[in-house]
């Protein structure tokens, strides 16, 4: 890859909302086109109204747990725009409201998993063609999750776990072609990163900025900055990595007092 994005084309899937949304318009602005696969259609349609230049953005209301709308979704990404030179994968599924493992329903394990990490391993397996011809990159959005846990969030915790896992693996089986790296986010307020009809202010409180050595708690951009470095020459000697981008938060000592 060169150093410059222009015209280059990048795949963000979850890309219509929350830290996603944040990854889109940063490519968008380094002068890359960008498909956006969301299984949210109203919030993919709002992302085309956004941009003005629509020629530069696709939208796919894609299910990335389904291989068949994912292999089609790459096939036209690739007949659009003629090339992929980025994957970003960071669509991802929570639970809702944190379940004893006891009560946790293997529908809802499936479904977790199925989103966050079989999701980014189908995305992975029919991009590489495409990447490959680029000399490309995949970075796959995890989370500190994946290192540390509160109660009940085995599912999530699992999938992001094999998140990370997945990408030391595909840096081995596609190096030197496309490099693989993952950014795992701690604590980023995305509320006002979502669809119209459910956006808003984030409430923070005094306390939460301070729980980060940074002083405050993260933002969409924060992560954004680190995948356009990410997928661009200037990291090419950075492969099979995973970056904690959390403020601090996960080398913060916390006693009980």
């Amino acid at each position: 890859m060169e150093d410059r994005l222009d015209g280059r084309v990048a795949l963000v899937t979850g890309g219509a909302q929350g830290i996603g949304k944040g990854i889109t318009r940063a490519l968008l602005l380094a002068g890359m086109q960008v498909a956006v696969a969301d299984r949210d259609a109203e919030a993919c349609q709002e992302i085309v109204a956004e941009y003005a230049d629509a020629e530069r953005v696709a939208v796919f209301p894609v299910d990335v747990a389904i291989e068949a709308e994912v292999a089609d979704m790459i096939g036209r990404i690739v007949e659009r725009f003629g090339r992929l030179d980025a994957l970003i994968n960071n669509a991802g599924h929570g639970v809702g409201h944190p379940v004893p493992v006891e009560t946790l329903s293997l529908d809802d394990w499936n479904r977790v998993l199925a989103t966050n990490l079989t999701g980014a391993f189908l995305c992975s397996k029919h991009a590489v063609a495409a990447l490959r011809r680029n000399r490309g990159a995949i970075v796959n959005i995890a989370s500190t999750r994946a290192m540390q846990s509160e109660p009940h969030g085995e599912a999530y915790a699992a999938s992001k776990g094999g998140l990370v896992a997945l990408t030391h693996a595909l840096a081995n089986s596609l190096g030197p072609d496309i490099r693989v790296n993952a950014i795992s986010p701690g604590w980023i307020a995305v509320d006002d990163w979502q669809k119209t009809a459910r956006c808003h202010t984030p409430q923070l409180r005094l306390e939460d900025h301070a729980q980060h050595p940074v002083g405050r708690v993260g933002q969409p951009g924060d992560i954004a900055e680190l995948v356009t470095f990410l997928i661009s020459a200037r990291a090419g000697f950075i492969t099979g990595q995973n970056f904690t981008v959390d403020g601090g938060m996960t080398r913060k000592m916390i006693y009980v007092s």
